[in-house]
């Protein structure tokens, strides 16, 4: 397995997808003139986040509609991988909160739907995903997606690590005063299930609303292999194989008493 070099795009929303596709491609000309394999940006970051239900919805479109058409054209005219997210028509409600992978030749790896919605907003704009994450295979590396809010639930990423997976990528827009999650949680998350954990999020300002930066990539060992600060930036880690075989030595994941995790499967007493 060869090493996998990544790019985290920290950028502020803009108005329009026409736009956003441009912005992207420039970024992503950028990371692979740095060596990058694949680009991963912010939640939502072809039409915005924080735009209103309608918006959204008039937006929205399948999984292989013309953003996802348009996307696979600029990796395919970059030669890199991209993660993107964007909202997913749903034909029996509201929108889904997606994002796709999609390869240097254009081909569509991966969509996950966000199954975490955080706060009124995003139960306003959006329909919770209804599937689990999953792993996909790429490069020799086993990827999973998540979006924002859902790397906060531990048993989010652990689905993805009882599958194998060597990396996730996280799409986000996590606002300022929740700097806990690039901080804590993340680095946490990677160390317990001996991963690597990119989490590429929005910066600036969108309505009312302000986004924190932080972009981060955490290793297996939990240690911080990169962090952006608060304003856009372009940062290209490697992933390297010899310290995912290092942590995986320690690995906790074959001592688990999945015969006592019964109760994680239910609601806690009191709380929905």
């Amino acid at each position: 397995m060869d090493d996998l070099h990544i790019a985290l795009w920290q950028t502020a929303y803009v108005a329009s997808s026409p736009e956003a596709l441009q912005r992207l491609e420039t970024a992503g000309a950028q990371a692979h003139a740095q060596g990058a394999d694949l680009i991963v940006s912010p939640e939502m970051s072809l039409t915005g986040y924080a735009i209103g239900a309608e918006a959204i919805a008039d937006q929205a479109e399948p999984a292989d509609g013309p953003l996802a058409q348009a996307v696979a054209a600029i990796a395919q005219r970059l030669g890199i991988g991209i993660v993107y997210g964007y909202p997913e028509h749903n034909p029996t409600g509201k929108p889904f909160n997606a994002v796709q992978a999609v390869g240097p030749d254009g081909t569509r790896l991966m969509n996950y739907r966000k199954t975490h919605l955080y706060g009124e907003l995003d139960r306003d704009q959006f329909s919770p995903g209804d599937a689990a994450p999953a792993v996909f295979g790429w490069q020799g590396w086993r990827l999973g997606l998540l979006i924002c809010y859902d790397v906060e639930f531990p048993e989010a990423v652990r689905l993805l690590a009882l599958q194998g997976a060597d990396a996730v990528l996280v799409p986000t827009a996590n606002m300022t005063g929740f700097e806990e999650v690039p901080r804590l949680l993340v680095p946490a998350r990677a160390c317990e299930n001996r991963l690597f954990i990119a989490y590429a999020n929005a910066c600036g300002a969108e309505g009312a609303l302000h986004y924190g930066g932080l972009s981060t990539v955490a290793g297996p060992d939990g240690q911080i292999m990169s962090v952006s600060d608060t304003q856009s930036s372009l940062c290209c880690v490697r992933l390297d194989q010899p310290s995912l075989a290092q942590a995986r030595l320690g690995s906790p994941l074959n001592a688990r008493r999945s015969d006592l995790y019964g109760p994680l499967t239910g609601s806690h007493a009191g709380q929905a």
